[in-house]
């Protein structure tokens, strides 16, 4: 600010606050919700605790420095989504979440396994619905003995029990010894089947990894069959739902069954499994999060409208250095922007170089999240995952990516609404102590500093309705929630705006007692008063970011509330106190002691000028 003797242009302060003002209500009544509603967290709206169990694949106990992994991933997770007010907190063999809000989904997500491995599409088949009992065709049109060639006894490599993990009838939904055409024994997944004396088409070149690129998946055309023998019965089919005895068994035999029958290297099984999976796309994962990356992979999209049969992973999730969302403007849709490490740029740029035109798969827990086509090579170590995402989700898969992925699995087996009837009665408490001490601090202003008490409530009333809007903002932003911890660092926070004021004008009263007028003590005292408050708002607002940085849970939002209140009486008190005191100064009217409440100092700097002068004579 100016010194004393410099020109002041006070309109140009208040224009510049009511601009920012104007600015912050303008954003938050056109963008967003458009609601000035600030997000309230636990303690005052209520929230939802998620109890999350972790598994492992042996089935034995998780160890205590895996929970602590864990714990401080699900933390970081936290934090990078914004979420205030919300806890992570170890229970035995769970980790229990809270967040603000009625929407488990969030926490949920939080505990997501985040396994992403990038592995080359093999073949993909389109998921159906299980067949119905009785029916004679299986899935994808089938022809209801199977795929030519194949013997009558099944498909070579399995043993005379089935796979494991299946039921005795075969895979549920379709009858015995149905296959899919896609793929004949005796040749690469993917291939075309041929008639006899016609010559398949040569493969893709695909020299890294060592495997036949994936061709279009023909339609093969219905082949005739046997007819069945008079007097059989018809082939047993079962449901595609878990059957009831299925929950008896242990989740660790569960897993190994999954990964026999899903990530077997036999060529028949993985014809078997295909098709198995593709009646159970709507079911839960018992594999999630626990597939072998050294395997292949046969899995469901995301949207449980694709089965792919994957190859072994190439690169992982813990070769990513950095991940971000946003919005493609050339598609229109959100995007998972990816930044890999040293070793998988070199990796990924050498295989897009090699598999240019084929699919591979982006794999999130065992679930395809997209599998797009390689158009061209990729160097840089920079790519992009599509999909069905909207802006949160986008934000939410950036998010548990960049912080890696969890040491366990976690399978939730609790959600429960946690009720905020004694946050909001503590509220309210709060709030009425809170008025009350407001309004003893405006009637002592104005019994005080009478007409310059009211300059006190404008900056008041200033400072609160730009914290109201900031917080606001920051909800709808970056989700910050306010709590009661938060509403008690503003509460303080206002205090310390009314000691700036206190500092201001206890300055020019000293002026006035060395023997000026109001009209020239005013900037003088100004010139004095605002290095005493920066520096003490320099010394809370120091103290707000240590308490930050250090403090955990419902400390952090006191803090943060305190800190931010503290910046803004430094902007209140340069660009609205200072001016209005200001223009006050150059009025008349305000001039008058029985306005402005100094009568008295004025009348001990005419009985000092008295005595000085009577001194003088003698």
């Amino acid at each position: 600010m100016a010194s004393p003797s410099t020109p002041v242009h006070p309109a140009r302060y208040l224009v510049l606050f009511l601009v920012l003002l104007i600015g912050a209500y303008l954003l938050v009544f056109l963008t967003g919700d458009k609601q000035a509603d600030p997000k309230l967290g636990i303690d005052l709206q209520g929230g939802t605790r998620v109890t999350l169990t972790a598994r492992t694949p042996d089935g034995s106990p998780p160890t205590r420095d895996a929970l602590n992994q864990a714990q401080q991933i699900i933390s970081a997770r936290v934090n990078g989504l914004g979420v205030s007010g919300s806890e992570v907190i170890i229970d035995g063999n769970n980790l229990v979440i809270t967040v603000p809000g009625n929407d488990s989904s969030e926490a949920r997500n939080l505990g997501q396994t985040a396994r992403l491995y990038i592995r080359p599409v093999i073949h993909a088949i389109p998921a159906q619905e299980a067949a119905p009992p009785g029916s004679e065709e299986g899935p994808a049109g089938l022809p209801p003995g199977g795929v030519p060639g194949l013997p009558p006894g099944g498909v070579p490599g399995l043993p005379p029990g089935g796979v494991p993990g299946l039921p005795p009838g075969g895979v549920p939904g379709l009858p015995p010894g149905a296959v899919p055409g896609a793929i004949v024994p005796g040749g690469a997944p993917g291939a075309v089947p041929t008639t006899p004396g016609e010559q398949p088409a040569a493969p893709q070149p695909r020299p890294f990894p060592q495997q036949p690129a994936p061709t279009p998946s023909p339609s093969p055309g219905p082949s005739p069959s046997p007819s069945p023998t008079p007097g059989t019965p018809p082939a047993p089919s079962t449901s595609a739902a878990p059957q009831p005895g299925d929950q008896d068994v242990p989740l660790a035999t569960r897993i190994q069954d999954e990964k026999k029958l899903r990530q077997s290297t036999e060529q028949a099984i993985q014809i078997l499994a295909l098709q198995f999976q593709a009646t159970r796309c709507d079911q839960d994962d018992v594999l999630a999060g626990n597939d072998d990356p050294n395997l292949p992979l046969v899995t469901c999209s995301q949207d449980g409208k694709e089965v792919y049969l994957l190859d072994k992973s190439i690169i992982s999730g813990e070769q990513i250095a950095n991940a971000s969302s946003g919005l493609d403007q050339q598609r229109g849709e959100y995007v998972v922007d990816v930044e890999f490490k040293d070793d998988a740029a070199k990796t990924w740029a050498e295989f897009t170089a090699a598999n240019v035109g084929t699919q591979t798969a982006f794999v999130l827990d065992s679930k395809v999240v997209s599998a797009p086509q390689i158009q061209e090579a990729i160097p840089g170590g920079r790519t992009q995952i599509t999909g069905q995402f909207t802006a949160d989700s986008a934000r939410e898969l950036a998010n548990v990516l960049k912080y890696g992925s969890l040491p366990l699995s976690f399978e939730s087996s609790e959600a429960e609404t946690v009720s905020a009837t004694l946050g909001l009665s503590s509220l309210r408490a709060g709030l009425i102590a809170g008025a009350v001490g407001l309004v003893a601090v405006l009637l002592y202003s104005l019994l005080y500093y009478r007409v310059l008490g009211l300059l006190v409530a404008l900056s008041l009333v200033a400072s609160g309705a730009m914290v109201f809007a900031i917080l606001v903002l920051l909800g709808r932003y970056i989700n910050y929630t306010l709590d009661l911890a938060g509403i008690a660092g503003l509460i303080i926070g206002i205090g310390t705006t009314a000691d700036s004021f206190v500092v201001f004008f206890e300055r020019i009263k000293d002026e006035i007692r060395e023997g000026r007028s109001f009209r020239s003590a005013v900037p003088r005292g100004w010139s004095r008063a605002r290095k005493t408050i920066l520096s003490g708002n320099a010394v809370t607002f120091l103290a707000a970011a240590v308490l930050y940085f250090l403090a955990v849970g419902q400390v952090k939002g006191f803090a943060f509330t305190l800190g931010l209140t503290t910046i803004l009486d430094i902007v209140v008190v340069f660009l609205v106190t200072w001016p209005l005191l200001y223009l006050a100064s150059k009025s008349p009217t305000m001039a008058k002691p029985s306005l402005n409440g100094l009568g008295s100092v004025q009348q001990i700097a005419r009985e000092r000028r008295a005595a000085a002068h009577a001194a003088g004579r003698g």
